[in-house]
């Protein structure tokens, strides 16, 4: 059996995944409500592996690393807690995260063999040059985009389909949280 891999992905309306240096936006733009942080540990608290690419890996490391657990909120503190499998050819271990294994390698082959290997979902967040990889390469069973209400033209980072290959998407599922978030799940599929 197969194991289902999400790429699960935050966005601007505008398509960027980050903001730059300059910005204040926060972690969630600032937007976070009850509901959508209920829903988020809801998602990360079911049994899965959690596939992250070297740089995403490094900003979780360096942005929630150096905190104690007991200082964590929820939704980053089941985070840094997921077992993770770091995709890299550039990282060298041991790494300094709980529960976490490096796998060496380009991330096509390393996540076709996680698919066939895994009991549990997997789900990648963020990771962006490596998920739009594995979508080419029609790994990405489920594209889950969480539209946050903002425009941060002049501060975004990561566009995130920056590059991609052109795909057609068959929405599955969508729901609005706390009044203005919306989350969007796809089934991706190469056009053409």
């Amino acid at each position: 059996m197969t194991a289902t891999y999400t790429w699960d992905v935050f966005s601007t309306l505008d398509g960027y995944g980050s903001y730059g240096p300059d910005g204040d936006w926060g972690g969630y733009w600032g937007k976070q409500g009850p509901e959508f942080l209920a829903d988020r540990r809801a998602v990360l608290g079911a049994d899965q592996r959690l596939v992250l690419g070297a740089a995403t890996f490094r900003q979780f490391a360096e942005l929630l690393g150096p905190i104690p657990e007991a200082d964590l909120d929820p939704v980053n503190a089941r985070m840094r807690s997921m077992p993770t499998t770091v995709v890299s050819t550039t990282l060298t271990g041991p790494l300094d995260w709980p529960d976490a294994a490096l796998a060496a390698g380009d991330a096509v082959d390393v996540v076709a063999r996680l698919k066939e290997e895994s009991g549990v979902p997997l789900r990648s967040h963020g990771s962006l040059s490596m998920n739009r990889a594995l979508m080419a390469a029609g790994l990405v069973d489920l594209l889950q985009v969480t539209l946050f209400p903002v425009v941060s033209g002049r501060t975004g980072t990561g566009r995130i389909f920056e590059g991609a290959a052109d795909f057609d998407l068959e929405l599955v599922a969508s729901r609005t949280f706390d009044g203005r978030i919306q989350e969007l799940v796809y089934r991706p599929a190469l056009h053409g």
